[in-house]
């Protein structure tokens, strides 16, 4: 890690400057100052030449308006004694870098910024007000010509000549910096008195100023608060009285009573911890109870807008810019203030949060366009990054003009023909960083190589080998007991609701379809309620004590292919199929122990992107192919009748017969009810006893299994793809135009579970039989011939018992190969997990559940990588105190062990709640499988990277390996993804699927194999897990750093010259 710079200032104090006496507008721009702007280079001191005055007029405070200007003349002479030390060739850039390289102290942190633009002006006598018009939070918003309402954030576009006009302003007005004030009253006066030391300002001039600047200020918010008590009312009346320039006490000046900000308004409460604000104290709040009568807190708390304090941040301060015309002005009154500490300032800002600083432009009457266009560029430019740090650490006037400068060298100018000004620009999506703007260049044009640091993935300490027994399993443990409690307690959201409403729909049905087949391919030995009841218990367990509580444990189809070809080997060999399943289970068990205490885990480091993605592409894609199959069956089931000739209508019947050739299983039923065939009035029968004696059914309007119904299938499909579509349209709702942000927030979180319980309504409202979720009604096995323990040797010989750890090693490479590479893709570091993770708590955890649901005779459980990768992204977190019209900030992901405890828990329980269930349709089910599917396909880069095949060059992507990799690179590492895609594909849907997790565990040598065909820069690129716009700004970070060492030479060569 790079050490810390920290540059000392020649000039340790802050330096009030007083400024020249020009007016704005009597500066006259010589051709080279405005073509060459950028020649002003911090350390030349501006010319001064209105410095004399005339004093004809007597005044008693004559003698102290000398003594000022005396003193002023000493600190100008002796900044420019200072400044005459900066090297020629400083550059803005360089001034400004320099700033920010100072020693940050606790006074000048710098904090959030909260920008308004008030404007007043006064004509022929007449009463007049601030009126705010604009203001600023990271873009600009104004009030609209109807002062109605606020527009539409969007970047604010600045004319040049109102920057250069700014730029005067600063040279040739007042800067007062670190003031020391309290409230508004004070803040005039001593702006005033400054303006006097320069001016000659006239009595009755000073008063009218000083009444103009103390007026009262109407903020666009205060129309909400017309229908406020009389009460309310009267308060605020008090408070424009104050604010009179005749309401003075005993003493003469003016009372300065502040409005303070009522803690109840804040969003958040304040951190206690002073660190957690840089070491700068939090003067956002104050306790309303020491300023204000009790029975004035209720309603002061209406005053405030909450709705706009959600998106201030906490700890952030106001830029107050006032500007205006007055009419009994000759000359311009411009000032730049700094408070020191901030303060909360008497109605003087739209929020109540303290004021940092203050620009004040008042002028003579006719121009007042011009004012309003210097103060949007005064705001503006207090929103920019940079010169907002250089407004708090500035110590003079110059630093000042070197942002602005600087400022100046970044800006964009377009020609007045080909675009329109009063266009609007939209909020970007992103806003690049403006970090490089904070890093020097080199002064030489030369560069120090230095090695390119790799940010690898998965070698945190967690993946450590710690070369003792059960080493890794006791770290993971002392890495989550701290979070146990927190793991609880952050379950207590509304978020967590949604999520684990949703997900319990999408676990139930897979489960319930994983035990049917199950029950098919063993002939009902393990079958749906088995599959509820290991479902649950090991999905509780995992939850409780799992070291990544948000994977979601679920069957696999490897796993099912492993019971078909194990009970077809019992079958055999005449061998008990539950007792060898029990022995194979306790031995993957033990194995897996195994890996545990060796933190075999620790080779989870080989995993790169290029496995990962080949694995969660295949997941997504079969959940997506599975959802289409199981629609398009459904039409066996429900057939469609093609081709139908309606005059034969008449024609068409269907009744039940006896089975031409009866199965033995229809035999027996037939025996052990004493019924035989002939008796059977077959063709009297109904649907339902005809299904129950197992006959056949007959008949041009029959089906597979009874009377033909129709529009079934179509149905289906209705219910199918409006399940996909509404969720998506759900889901994204949240970035839409309609309600508020909370109301469009919760629609989001509940898209999913919205959809489900919509689609049930109108399936049950419109009537038509779709096939639905089945859901066992009693607990008890499904066969009665076993129990809920099993022999692990039963009837089967001794060697089984033996020979089991042969199948049982290729069930361990299955269950590790699944369980770690979702557990990989769950840690990402692009989630921003907080609480650590714990590879082997987790595989430990299968492993011991492995064994208790062979002991029970229960299906195997293992990670479930689409149903993790949709927990994780229904447990997002984004900021809440965004700007308006800036996209919320991705925060990290909700951790906590409640959603996977509640979803297992009601799947248990499910048993009991047959009755609510039976009306989920299973194509609504479907849907949300391919809804799952489609969404977790999103942040895979290997998608983003088969685009590219159809995609000219020109209009490929702003992707980070673009800019580092050849095309035909990055087109052969995708080629080599695909085809190791396909075989994983073709493999899983064959027979030979068993050897699937072995084609897997392949996939970790062929990338290996491509250090071959790659260089290593090639593959940091293409190879790794840091989101498009983290590895954007690495790149930019590893050009910073190539600049450092020679940065540090050219600073100490221009400390020695200076000294010199």
């Amino acid at each position: 890690a790079e050490s810390k710079r920290v540059l000392q200032r020649p000039d340790e104090e802050a330096v009030v400057d007083h400024g020249g006496t020009s007016s704005v507008l009597n500066i006259h721009y010589e051709k080279e100052e405005l073509e060459g702007h950028r020649t002003l280079f911090v350390g030349v001191r501006m010319p001064m030449g209105r410095q004399s005055h005339r004093h004809h007029r007597p005044h008693s405070s004559k003698h102290r308006r000398r003594a000022d200007r005396t003193q002023a003349e000493s600190v100008a002479q002796e900044d420019m004694n200072t400044e005459s030390t900066a090297t020629s060739h400083d550059t803005p850039s360089q001034r400004v870098q320099f700033i920010l390289g100072t020693e940050e102290d606790e006074e000048h942190a710098a904090h959030d910024l909260f920008t308004e633009l008030d404007e007043i002006c006064v004509k022929d006598g007449k009463d007049a007000e601030w009126k705010e018009t604009a203001r600023w939070l990271k873009f600009e918003e104004d009030v609209e010509d109807g002062g109605e309402r606020w527009s539409k954030p969007y970047v604010a576009t600045l004319s040049l000549h109102s920057l250069f006009e700014l730029r005067s302003c600063i040279i040739n007005g007042t800067v007062l910096l670190d003031m020391k004030a309290s409230c508004i009253e004070e803040i005039a006066d001593l702006v005033l008195d400054h303006q006097e030391a320069a001016h000659e300002l006239d009595d009755s001039v000073r008063m009218k100023v000083r009444e103009a600047l103390l007026k009262r200020h109407h903020h666009q918010s205060d129309k909400k608060r017309n229908n406020l008590l009389p009460m309310v009312k009267s308060l605020t009346d008090s408070g424009r009285r104050q604010s009179e320039p005749h309401h003075m006490d005993k003493a003469g000046e003016l009372n300065c009573t502040a409005f303070y900000m009522c803690p109840a308004t804040s969003p958040q409460p304040p951190p206690t911890n002073p660190e957690l604000k840089n070491g700068a104290p939090d003067n956002s709040q104050m306790d309303l109870s020491k300023v204000l009568e009790p029975q004035h807190q209720e309603e002061h708390h209406k005053f405030v807008d909450t709705h706009f304090m959600k998106k201030i941040p906490i700890g952030a301060e106001a830029s107050n810019v006032l500007v205006g015309e007055l009419d009994f002005l000759e000359r311009s009154i411009i000032a730049f203030v700094r408070l020191s500490p901030a303060v909360l300032l008497t109605g003087l800002t739209e929020v109540p949060i303290p004021t940092r600083f203050l620009f004040i432009l008042l002028g003579p009457d006719g121009k007042a366009q011009q004012y309003h266009e210097i103060g949007r560029s005064m705001a503006t430019i207090m929103t920019d990054e940079i010169f907002h740090d250089v407004a708090y650490k500035a110590k003079d006037r110059t630093d000042l003009l070197a942002g602005i400068d600087e400022f100046l060298d970044q800006v964009t100018v377009l020609p007045p023909g080909e675009w329109d000004p009063s266009i609007r620009i939209e909020p970007p999506k992103s806003v690049p960083s403006q970090e490089k703007r904070k890093i020097p260049g080199v002064p030489n044009g030369t560069a120090v190589p230095v090695e390119e640091e790799q940010h690898g993935e998965h070698h945190g300490p967690e993946l450590q080998r710690t070369g003792r027994l059960f080493g890794g399993l006791i770290l993971d443990v002392k890495r989550k007991v701290p979070f146990y409690l927190s793991d609880f307690k952050d379950g207590l959201s509304l978020q967590c609701v949604a999520s684990f409403l949703f997900l319990y729909c999408a676990c139930m049905s897979p489960v319930i379809t994983f035990g049917g087949l199950l029950g098919e391919a063993t002939e009902g030995r393990i079958s749906a309620i088995e599959s509820l009841l290991g479902a649950s218990m090991t999905g509780v367990a995992y939850s409780l004590f799992a070291g990544q509580p948000l994977t979601i444990l679920g069957s696999t189809g490897p796993v099912l292919v492993f019971e078909k070809i194990l009970f077809k080997f019992c079958k055999d060999y005449d061998l008990s199929y539950l007792s060898l399943r029990t022995c194979i289970g306790l031995w993957t068990a033990f194995l897996c122990l195994i890996l545990v205490a060796t933190d075999a885990s620790s080779l989870v480091c080989y995993i790169t992107r290029f496995t990962e993605e080949a694995f969660a592409a295949l997941i997504c894609l079969i959940f997506i192919y599975e959802a289409l199959e199981k629609l398009f069956h459904l039409g066996e089931q429900y057939p469609i009748n093609r081709h139908a000739d309606l005059d034969k209508l008449t024609l068409a019947y269907c009744r039940c017969a006896e089975p031409d050739n009866p199965s033995n299983k229809t035999l027996e039923l037939w025996n052990q009810r004493n019924i035989t065939a002939p008796a059977v009035p077959w063709s009297n029968l109904t649907v339902s006893e005809c299904l129950d004696l197992q006959g056949q059914f007959i008949g041009s309007a029959c089906g597979h299994h009874g009377p033909y119904t129709p529009d079934v299938l179509f149905w289906s499909s209705i219910l199918f793809f409006g399940t996909f579509f509404l969720s998506t349209f759900l889901k994204q709702f949240k970035t839409s135009r309609y309600f508020p942000t909370r109301v469009r927030s919760m629609i989001s979180d509940f898209a999913v579970f919205l959809t489900i319980v919509l689609m049930v309504l109108i399936d049950y409202l419109i009537g038509v039989p779709s096939q639905k979720l089945q859901v066992p009604s009693n607990f008890k096995p499904t066969r009665d011939d076993r129990g809920w323990f099993i022999n692990p040797i039963g009837r089967n010989p001794w060697w089984t018992v033996v020979a089991a750890p042969i199948p049982a090693l290729l069930c361990t490479i299955l269950i590790f190969m699944d369980q770690q590479i979702t557990a990989v893709i769950i840690n990402r570091k692009e989630h921003k997990l907080l609480k650590g993770c714990g590879y082997h708590l987790d595989l430990l955890m299968v492993g011991v559940m492995l064994a208790v649901c062979s002991i029970m005779g229960l299906p195997w459980f293992v990670a479930a990588t689409v149903l993790s990768i949709t927990h994780v992204n229904s447990l997002k977190l984004e900021s809440e105190s965004a700007a308006p019209g800036e996209q919320p900030r991705f925060l990290g992901i909700r951790e906590q062990r409640l959603t996977g405890l509640v979803i297992f828990l009601l799947m248990g329980c499910s048993v009991f709640m047959t009755g609510a269930l039976q009306f989920i349709p299973m194509p609504v089910l479907y849907g949300v499988f391919l809804y799952m599917g489609v969404s977790s396909l999103k942040g895979i880069q290997f998608f983003d990277r088969l685009k590219l095949f159809g995609m000219p060059a020109k209009h490929q992507p702003d992707f980070i390996y673009l800019r580092h990799v050849p095309l035909r690179k990055v087109h052969l590492f995708t080629l080599t993804q695909l085809t190791c895609l396909v075989l994983l594909w073709v493999i899983k849907t064959s027979p030979a699927a068993i050897v699937f997790p072995m084609m897997v565990l392949g996939l970790v040598f062929i990338r290996k194999l491509l250090d071959f065909c790659f260089a290593k820069r090639e593959l940091s690129y293409l190879d790794d897990l840091m989101p498009e716009n983290k590895k954007k700004k690495l790149d930019d970070d590893s050009k910073k750093a190539e600049v450092c060492d020679s940065y540090a030479e050219f600073n100490k060569a221009k400390r020695s010259y200076s000294k010199w």
